[in-house]
């Protein structure tokens, strides 16, 4: 099987082809991503409608380049998938009428993808990690622990009740005046910080369950530097470096409290994956990989290009769903929120994207 996927749920227009080489093993054949990085860099932030207009300019030739990239034409595809939800509704339905117009046009399955269960599935993609297993999902918009149960089975453990992880490294740089992205600026200037030398709380350590909050640490860092005056470069160094350690220790404190809950529920699932953006953060990579192995999970993480938005995980999500028969209807309506799960109660905050 052949599927061409499509990623347009933010600020990233994406295309790929990933195949089926069989016995378990897929290929990604190419994998395009065009960064809407300088459209948004004068805001400070993603512009919905910039983003939108960004995909209708990029999309059409970003498939082509990608399919001539595998190798392919439209003739040799089983399927097209796209992401229908959730994100910013503008992108998502560009995406989403591209996708269907190549179905109808070419009589191809279309395939409707949950951008949540495109990060979900990655490591089955990259590592063929067998289900059951527990993932931290993490990026600008959306901060889960999830048990992995199937596909299109997945049981949430923990919420953010506010804000996403991500989001609160995208609003301390620009705090801090270190530009956007947030999360790469902040690792990078972290580097030649201390994180003792500036105070911040780690809200929601050491209660039970594993919800996420992370509106107080970004009051409180911006309460830091407007106690600071003119911020010199040092403590900007040095407050990049607190916050970093402190959005680090709360995700490693709820994910321990998760593995313990995932354990007695799935006492055969020995893997713990964190996928999305923040993901990407190379000192979070190695305190969920320590902390996997204290508590004797095998740690996986995707390769960071594949931890941002992509086309790749969306084409290796269709795959699974198309190998399951799992096919949408051409009238699938874009959702801007598409919880992987539906079960789960509302989290309180009102800033969360389901």
């Amino acid at each position: 099987m052949l599927i061409l996927g499509i990623e347009t749920s933010c600020d990233e227009t994406a295309a790929a082809v990933v195949s089926d080489e069989g016995r378990g093993v897929a290929r990604i054949r190419s994998n395009l991503v065009f960064s809407q990085l300088a459209e948004h860099r004068p805001y400070g932030g993603i512009v919905p409608e910039v983003a939108a207009r960004a995909h209708l300019d990029r999309l059409d030739g970003l498939i082509a380049r990608a399919l001539a990239e595998a190798g392919v034409s439209f003739g040799d595809l089983s399927a097209v998938a796209a992401t229908g939800g959730p994100g910013l509704i503008g992108g998502v339905i560009v995406g989403v009428m591209e996708a269907k117009a190549i179905a109808l046009a070419r009589r191809l399955p279309f395939l409707a993808i949950n951008h949540l269960e495109a990060h979900a599935l990655t490591p089955r993609l990259t590592d063929d990690v067998a289900f059951p297993y527990l993932l931290l999902l993490v990026s600008g918009g959306h901060c889960q622990l999830l048990s992995v149960e199937g596909v299109g089975r997945y049981r949430r453990l923990g919420t953010t009740l506010d804000d996403a992880a991500g989001e609160a490294f995208d609003k301390g740089a620009k705090l801090l005046g270190l530009g956007y992205p947030g999360g790469p600026a902040i690792e990078a200037a972290s580097r030649a910080g201390d994180a003792s030398r500036v105070a911040l709380p780690r809200p929601m350590k050491g209660r039970e369950g594993c919800d996420f909050s992370f509106a107080g640490l970004k009051t409180a860092l911006r309460e830091r530097v407007e106690a600071a005056g003119a911020p010199s470069d040092a403590f900007r160094a040095d407050a990049a470096a607190a916050l970093q350690a402190a959005i680090g220790d709360c995700l490693i404190d709820r994910t321990e409290n998760a593995m313990a809950m995932f354990r007695r529920r799935h006492p055969e699932g020995k893997a713990l994956v964190v996928a999305g953006g923040v993901a990407a953060n190379r000192a979070l990579r190695e305190r969920l990989a320590a902390l996997a192995s204290r508590n004797e999970f095998f740690f996986v993480a995707p390769p960071p290009a594949l931890c941002t938005d992509n086309a790749a995980m969306v084409a290796w999500a269709g795959l699974e769903r198309l190998t399951l028969g799992l096919i949408d209807a051409l009238d699938f309506a874009p959702r801007p929120r598409w919880p992987l799960d539906p079960a789960a109660a509302p989290a309180i905050g009102a800033g969360v994207k389901a």
